[in-house]
């Protein structure tokens, strides 16, 4: 996420994306319910195509280009031509249903209608005329987009799934803090450098100068890992706009937090399970997404939530169906002293 100096607008210099939000657009904004597949598998090809943010990201694209030599190469030029370096992206690529999982969001992409292809497919730069028969719907032409982005899927993303949606697990619990702190509009306030809230409009950095009212639909905030610079926005008629953002993460994020010093040292403690478990607690979970968080079964998260509790390490508190673990003062500060 690009960094401005302190008290400089965050977007001088730059064009800007601008929200205009309402009164009423504020008690409808709210954070996705976690990362979206495609999303991240669309950003992270064009990741993978240039050199930005190298000092976070190489370390990802050294694993993912010797698998991609594991693929057809058929399945790389497709989405290599269908995501440019630059530029808009398809939008068919990314559909609302995608939130459901790859298999929904796939299904979407490959029951996009003719017309919308054809549009969408002749606005890219350079587009290759054997894209042609994807653009006309043909079914032997989409099953193979379909493919190629399970495959592609499989080897760039799916490896490092945890860890994205520790990245945006982690982003939306300290969010839901400060909304519960601060409020809505503290929230908003709090996302500086990349936006600037100045009510009753949110500057967003953006390659292109863009205005959005919202106009009572609300705004769904979307944390991802694969976004770099400048947030995205995805417009859909009759529906809240969604702005996708980057989180904070370093390159040691796609190796995983157990490389680090002080978290060796709170595994040789805990045990490299429970030290990942109260990692995890550390910016407040649920039994579910402990379990995601650290690859184990919900059973097993649970069973080490209560030894951590018992421990006095955390707290456990129920809301409805869910139980919302947090760490407690000993916890806490048993974790800032191994730096996790």
């Amino acid at each position: 996420m690009s960094r401005g100096k302190p008290g400089d607008s965050c977007v001088a210099g730059d064009a800007m994306l601008r929200v205009h939000i309402t009164n009423e657009d504020l008690s409808r904004v709210r954070f996705a319910s976690g990362p979206d597949p495609l999303w991240e598998t669309v950003m992270s090809i064009r990741l993978l195509r240039g050199t930005w943010g190298g000092a976070v990201f190489d370390p990802w694209r050294a694993q993912v280009r010797d698998r991609l030599c594991q693929l057809p190469q058929r399945y790389v030029r497709l989405l290599r031509h269908l995501v440019s370096p630059a530029g808009d992206l398809p939008g068919f690529l990314t559909p609302q249903r995608a939130g459901q999982g790859l298999e929904a969001g796939i299904e979407a992409v490959l029951g996009t209608p003719r017309v919308r292809l054809r549009r969408e497919l002749a606005a890219l730069p350079g587009a290759p005329s054997w894209l042609r028969p994807l653009a006309e719907g043909e079914p032997a032409a989409l099953a193979r987009l379909g493919a190629a982005l399970r495959a592609y899927h499989h080897v760039a993303i799916a490896p490092f799934w945890p860890r994205v949606r520790s990245l945006v697990d982690a982003e939306r619990a300290a969010r839901a803090r400060t909304v519960l702190d601060h409020g809505t509009e503290g929230l908003l306030a709090a996302m500086r450098p990349a936006m600037l809230w100045q009510a009753p409009v949110l500057e967003v950095r953006h390659p292109v100068q863009r205005e959005i009212r919202l106009a009572g639909r609300g705004l769904v905030l979307a944390p991802s890992a694969f976004c770099w610079r400048w947030p995205v926005t995805v417009v859909h008629p009759g529906l809240p706009p969604v702005l996708i953002y980057p989180v904070e993460r370093g390159s040691e994020c796609w190796a995983g937090p157990d490389h680090a010093p002080g978290a060796r040292a709170l595994a040789n403690l805990l045990g490299p399970t429970r030290a990942a478990c109260l990692t995890a607690i550390g910016n407040s979970c649920t039994t579910g997404e402990l379990a995601r968080r650290t690859g184990v079964t919900a059973p097993t998260a649970s069973l080490h939530a209560t030894t951590l509790r018992a421990a006095g390490l955390t707290t456990s508190t129920r809301r409805g169906n869910t139980v919302v673990h947090t760490p407690t003062p000993l916890g806490s500060a048993l974790l800032r002293a191994s730096g996790s």
